[in-house]
């Protein structure tokens, strides 16, 4: 049985659900008007006001997806090109002032090197010149000083000479600093000496002069005038005597003189000759430096020496021999050539 109008139920306004809300808020068209049912028309006096559905909240926002990439790889996103250009700038201007500075900390490094070479290099020449003044500030305190003056003279190595003789001449210096003693007067001073063949100086702080003395030692004596002439081996005169000396041959130059080649083979040959033959040395003779002629005293034996060439040998020859015929009588010794040295009687 068909109910009258107006005494239907009105319809229930449909909830809309998620599934249909979903198309809504993501912007999907909304149902045609033919899809939805219109409800019945009631009379406006029995219609009751239809009430609003709940709101219902919005579900959470889903992230896009993301594209899948190369997991090795992942992806960068590029700066513009303008903010790239700006970075390689900063970074080049970044390198450039760590260049300076780096830069400018060597150069620091360097200086300080240098200036450290040279404050050690000025210390050095400072601590030269202290010592260096130093010396010569002690060396002039010990020459002008009078603590280091000559005060005491000694002579050493004489014989015939008397050294108080020599202390006398040299006595003029008593008083002047050792470091500035004159040699050349010295030296003109013991040249008066005739019988001081050569001499050395040896100085004893704090005021001590020493002189070694090497005197002339006489060879033999030369006929002058009425007079005998002692010599030496370099025909110094030493002394002269109205008599002959004793001990001394009498050298015979004949028509030579003491500076003669003669002289010199006499002198050489006296030198050399062995104590025991000496002692009975007569005279000598020579003509040339070849004919060298002893003769020996108390007999009438005689030696040819020849030339004073190879004279030590000769000398030892000589020896052995008057050993042997010293006793024998008159007779000639030929030591000239002393490899074939023989005696000669008669």
């Amino acid at each position: 049985m068909r109910r009258p109008e107006g005494f239907d139920e009105p319809a229930r306004a449909e909830v809309p659900s998620a599934a249909s809300a979903e198309p809504k808020r993501r912007g999907l068209p909304k149902p045609s008007a033919q899809a939805r049912p219109k409800p019945p028309t009631e009379p406006k006096s029995a219609k009751p006001k239809p009430t609003k559905p709940a709101k219902q909240p919005k579900p959470p926002r889903q992230p896009k997806p993301v594209e899948a990439t190369d997991p090795e790889r992942p992806r960068t996103t590029q700066p513009p090109r303008r903010l790239r250009r700006a970075s390689a700038s900063r970074v080049a201007e970044a390198e450039l002032r760590a260049a300076e500075r780096a830069r400018k900390r060597a150069e620091k490094r360097e200086l300080r090197r240098f200036t450290r070479r040279v404050r050690r290099r000025r210390i050095a020449w400072a601590i030269g010149l202290t010592l260096v003044g130093s010396l010569v500030g002690i060396s002039l305190m010990a020459v002008y000083s009078p603590l280091l003056a000559l005060r005491d003279i000694r002579v050493e190595g004489t014989t015939s000479l008397d050294p108080a003789q020599i202390v006398d001449a040299v006595d003029g210096q008593l008083g002047t600093p050792l470091a500035l003693l004159d040699e050349g007067e010295l030296r003109d001073q013991l040249g008066e000496f005739t019988l001081i063949r050569s001499y050395s100086t040896e100085i004893l702080p704090p005021g001590t002069l020493i002189i070694h003395v090497v005197e002339r030692t006489p060879v033999g004596a030369m006929v002058k005038g009425s007079r005998f002439q002692i010599v030496d081996a370099a025909g110094v005169v030493l002394a002269t005597s109205p008599q002959r000396p004793a001990g001394l041959p009498l050298i015979d130059l004949e028509a030579s003189d003491v500076g003669g080649a003669a002289f010199g083979s006499i002198a050489e040959v006296l030198l050399v000759l062995p104590t025991s033959v000496r002692d009975q040395l007569d005279a000598i003779s020579a003509t040339t430096r070849d004919d060298v002629t002893l003769t020996l005293a108390g007999s009438t034996q005689r030696v040819v020496w020849g030339s004073a060439d190879d004279s030590e040998h000769k000398a030892r020859v000589l020896a052995a021999l008057v050993a042997i015929h010293g006793g024998s009588g008159p007779g000639t010794y030929d030591v000239s050539a002393p490899g074939t040295a023989v005696f000669n009687a008669g």
